[in-house]
């Protein structure tokens, strides 16, 4: 069955592998380690047999990378999780900053026909409320074309894109500071030394730590004048 904890241990490994690629480059047991909250030995184990399934290929002190049917079945759970957001936030108006950790329950156990009828209900929606594009049916994930907040210089104004990578924890705060998908800021100066960003939000000044501010993306926009 789809929502037995094995399985979904294995979607999970599947998902944030994909999640934490970047291009072709292997990603570390490391970082999938640090991102799942599990140990090294763990995650060790659990790649050799995702390997022997024939989902990962592994470069011993390099990494993994997903082969084709890993890929896939990363972008089908990612797709279930979106979808359900969307669900969850425009249908059901349940919080922004709480959709996140509903859906990741709510992937595991949602068969691809109910995935693809959800699409077809929701209108065939682009982006989670959080801004990451929904992958189409074959797999396909469109890279946005958004950049870091971290880019943005003093005096710049732009339009928060995207949240990722999403937690529970990061949505809640940044939710709190009104910093949400659609809400345009301006950054008013960045403090040195990796100090945190002044950001203008409204009428309100915000400070934001450069760890929350590199997992924001926004899309630049020029002042009318």
């Amino acid at each position: 069955m789809k929502h037995e904890p094995f399985n979904e241990s294995i979607e999970m490994y599947l998902k944030t592998a994909c999640e934490l690629a970047v291009g072709d480059a292997p990603v570390a047991i490391s970082a999938l380690a640090g991102r799942l909250g599990v140990s090294a030995v763990s995650a060790t184990e659990m790649v050799h047999r995702l390997q022997e399934s024939g989902l990962v290929d592994h470069q011993p002190y390099k990494g993994i990378t997903l082969t084709e049917d890993g890929r896939h079945q990363a972008a089908a759970v990612i797709r279930s999780h979106r979808l359900w957001e969307c669900f969850l936030v425009d249908h059901l108006k349940l919080p922004w900053d709480e959709a996140h950790e509903w859906s990741c329950r709510l992937e595991h156990a949602t068969d691809p026909q109910v995935t693809d009828a959800l699409e077809v209900y929701l209108g065939y929606p682009l982006t989670c409320p959080h801004g990451s594009p929904i992958p189409t049916p074959d797999g396909t994930i469109v890279e946005p074309a958004d950049q870091p907040l971290t880019t943005l210089l003093p005096g710049q104004s732009a339009v928060i894109a995207r949240i990722y990578p999403e937690t529970a924890e990061l949505l809640s705060y940044l939710s709190d500071l009104g910093l949400t998908t659609g809400t345009r800021i301006i950054l008013k100066e960045r403090a040195p030394f990796h100090g945190p960003l002044v950001l203008l939000v409204g009428e309100d000044i915000r400070y934001l730590g450069g760890e929350g501010a590199a997992q924001i993306f926004i899309n630049q926009v020029e002042d009318a004048s």
